[in-house]
């Protein structure tokens, strides 16, 4: 049987990003290499000042580091209807800035996706049970809190080990996170 990934053509200089409301978070891959991270943040008072920053700061870092493709970490519905509009509408902005700045390739992963693959999924029943145990009294959303900063944490763990780096930024972290797995799972990137 012949193995069809060998064929898949993978970009050479890739951009992964981590968005937020807020800013980007980037991380660009030469190869199997880590060049450079870092984060860009969006100016503005409302979503659609910032989704007009996000254009500009995303044309400027674009065409300063010069990646053949961008993957992206997709939206997904958790709990608020209009933060999931506002970051699908600054995610258009931040891919057509991207476009306009002469990106091509365009990829996107499923957060659990990638932080399966670098071994932080989501905490198991008994990972919960521990925390309770080890923290009663909280409130539900005290343990939620206390849950995605232990995630967080986890993937900066990740990050600082296998890229020899010290870094703190969860958004950074992230960025370069997706960009570990879209390197080794590029035929699994949606389009």
């Amino acid at each position: 049987m012949v193995n069809l990934n060998k064929f898949i053509y993978v970009p050479n200089r890739i951009m992964s990003i981590d968005a937020s409301t807020t800013s980007i978070a980037y991380a660009v891959f030469e190869g199997k290499q880590l060049v450079i991270s870092g984060k860009v943040e969006f100016s503005g008072k409302d979503v659609y000042q910032k989704i007009a920053s996000a254009i500009g700061s995303v044309i400027t870092v674009i065409q300063d580091l010069n990646p053949e493709a961008v993957v992206i970490e997709r939206a997904v519905f958790i709990n608020s209807p209009k933060t999931m509009s506002e970051l699908s509408m600054v995610q258009g902005a931040i891919l057509a800035g991207a476009s306009l700045a002469g990106v091509k390739i365009f990829k996107g992963t499923n957060p659990i996706a990638w932080q399966s693959y670098i071994g932080n999924g989501k905490l198991t029943k008994d990972a919960k049970i521990l925390m309770r145990k080890l923290n009663p009294n909280k409130s539900e959303s005290w343990y939620k809190q206390n849950e995605r900063e232990a995630r967080k944490q986890k993937t900066i763990n990740f990050v600082n080990i296998n890229y020899d780096l010290d870094i703190s930024d969860n958004d950074i972290a992230d960025a370069i996170g997706i960009g570990h797995y879209s390197l080794n799972n590029w035929e699994k990137l949606g389009d």
